[in-house]
């Protein structure tokens, strides 16, 4: 048997065995008349009582993907001892950007009011996100005003962990690669992020994250994830960590070596994995914090 046919045998193994110990509540409601994509899926251990949650946002372009996409994530967390939520969002075009953002920030609103009946603690939430999903935790966890209009603050948000996200400088990564095709010869994306973040500078600006981080608004520690030989998901990751580190808001980068923009998000959780083992001794020493 080849390696790596042993390799993925023992992860289902793995998997198998941690799924015989958590609880399962899929496709839960999290909205006043929801639309079928604003649900979420909870995973507990049994006997949960006052637990971290970690709020997980599912990538895809915010045109495709879904909360179901977690791979080994939900067994690792709720083994370590954590409630795992997963959520879906509306997505484009049937909606805009900001409509997006706001399914979150109800996602997380429910989970604060509710979560406590899983056996989480609506406290310490640690939100974390894979791509598109990385835009959205870290927009989030650093523009108040989406928790602020569902009556809540930033400092319930314990961690942030955005995983090989593009997009915390909107107008930087739109003229990054509008100019690379552009001096290659490539025509323009006839969808690209000019037009899925609105098409206005003004709107380019606001969805960024890098925008709204300053001083005294609760924002917390960040641990940003990103494939090391990414170009652009390395100039954003560093881009967000120096504009947090400017403000005097932990952020911690690690670069994944000899992994991709997919193996980065399926291998968190998995024995032996690095990144898994930062990032919950990142979340460890967040939760220690008042």
């Amino acid at each position: 048997m080849k390696p790596l046919t042993l390799w993925f045998a023992a992860v289902v193994l793995i998997n198998q065995a941690l799924s015989q110990a958590q609880e399962i509540k899929l496709n839960i409601p999290y909205a006043d008349q929801a639309h079928e994509r604003q649900v979420l899926d909870v995973y507990t251990p049994p006997n949960a009582k006052k637990l971290p949650v970690v709020f997980w946002i599912h990538g895809g372009g915010w045109q495709i993907g879904d909360k179901s996409s977690v791979q080994f994530k939900p067994q690792a967390f709720v083994k370590a001892g954590f409630v795992f939520v997963s959520t879906n969002y509306r997505l484009l075009p049937q909606v805009d950007m900001d409509t997006i953002v706001k399914d979150i920030a109800k996602s997380i609103h429910w989970v604060h009011d509710h979560i406590g009946e899983f056996g989480g603690d609506p406290e310490r939430i640690l939100v974390m996100g894979h791509s598109a999903g990385a835009q959205l935790a870290a927009l989030v966890a650093s523009d108040d005003r989406y928790l602020k209009a569902e009556g809540l603050s930033l400092g319930i948000i314990k961690a942030c962990v955005p995983v090989d996200g593009d997009t915390y400088d909107v107008p930087a990564i739109i003229e990054t690669a509008e100019t690379r095709r552009r001096v290659h010869g490539l025509p323009q994306a006839k969808v690209g992020h000019r037009e899925k973040f609105g098409n206005t500078p003004e709107k380019h600006r606001d969805l960024s994250a890098v925008t709204h981080v300053a001083k005294d608004k609760s924002i917390p520690p960040f641990l940003i994830m990103h494939v090391a030989d990414h170009p652009d998901t390395t100039a954003q990751a560093q881009r967000l960590a120096d504009v947090l580190k400017a403000s005097g808001i932990q952020a911690i980068l690690y670069s994944a070596k000899d992994s991709s923009h997919t193996k980065i998000n399926d291998h968190i959780g998995l024995p032996d994995d690095p990144g898994t083992k930062l990032l919950f001794d990142f979340l460890s020493e967040s939760l220690k914090k008042p």
